[in-house]
């Protein structure tokens, strides 16, 4: 039979209760004290030593105004800290600068500095550098448009593992931008990006598999890519999932899953899927 407490006994339990309570609650305030004053300390320490020129807390401080760690966000601030970071040749903070020219955070919109900033953080072997001014020479923003320098900028950074660098040098690969069209290559790529989960990559393989480029054509695998990129939201392979899905390309007919994917990639505004969805309504 199950053990009732006693009227005494339920009395020293409540009294015991009140005070783990409170001592919780005296915890609570002191642990939170605590992190503030810590959260203060490490502000404070950053700020004096980024005064006295240390080119880590430069950097430091401006990743603290730019994602508001410990102070209110001021990119105006984040952008000061950076350049001063940058000057010393901080590739970090160099790249981070070029950013903040580059979409006007801080600093008013100059696609000429951003990819000076991004060259000298390139020039230091960063990745990420290496693929923004990438992007700019591809775009001819700030520079003139030079697709073979594109491609070296992916390259570099592809190499060194950045998703969105090997899928948009498979993408030079297939389209012949800046390099002979290979589409070997370009597979290569996109498979090293979709391995690392990049949505785009994923689709590009399933056009690849969907179509015979570089491959002979296997719906099947055109299928799985698709779905992998459907999955994380991108509207093309939505609507391409959906139409092989009513097609029973690769897979059998299933007007239900058909009509459910090409209303997903329809209410992203995707042409494709609208226009297909009409016709078959129809």
């Amino acid at each position: 039979m199950p053990k009732i407490p006693s009227k005494n006994q339920r009395f020293f339990y409540s009294k015991l209760l009140g005070v783990l309570i409170l001592v919780l609650s005296i915890c609570i305030f002191w642990c939170s004290s605590e992190a503030l004053s810590e959260e203060n300390l490490t502000l404070e320490l950053t700020q004096k030593n980024a005064e006295q020129g240390d080119v880590e807390a430069q950097y430091r401080l401006g990743v603290m105004y730019d994602n508001g760690e410990g102070v209110s966000v001021d990119k105006t601030k984040a952008a000061e800290w950076y350049q001063k970071a940058a000057d010393q040749g901080h590739a970090e903070a160099q790249n981070k600068l070029g950013l903040m020219y580059d979409n006007g955070e801080g600093v008013s919109v100059d696609q000429t500095k951003a990819a000076e900033w991004y060259q000298k953080a390139a020039d230091q072997g960063h990745a990420e550098a290496q693929y923004n001014l990438g992007v700019l020479y591809y775009n001819g923003d700030g520079v003139s448009v030079d697709d073979t320098k594109a491609v070296e900028l992916f390259q570099k950074a592809a190499n060194q593992g950045h998703v969105m660098a090997q899928n948009n040098l498979g993408a030079m690969y297939s389209n012949g931008d800046g390099v002979s069209i290979d589409e070997t290559k370009a597979a290569e790529w996109y498979q090293k990006a979709a391995a690392q989960g990049d949505a785009f990559a994923q689709f590009n393989l399933g056009v690849m598999y969907d179509n015979g480029y570089g491959f002979l054509v296997d719906k099947r695998k055109a299928i799985e890519w698709y779905q992998k990129a459907a999955d994380q939201g991108l509207t093309e392979a939505q609507s391409n999932l959906g139409v092989m899905y009513y097609l029973g390309e690769g897979v059998e007919i299933n007007k239900r899953k058909a009509v459910e994917w090409l209303n997903k990639a329809a209410d992203q505004g995707d042409p494709k899927a609208i226009s297909f969805l009409e016709q078959i309504v129809d």
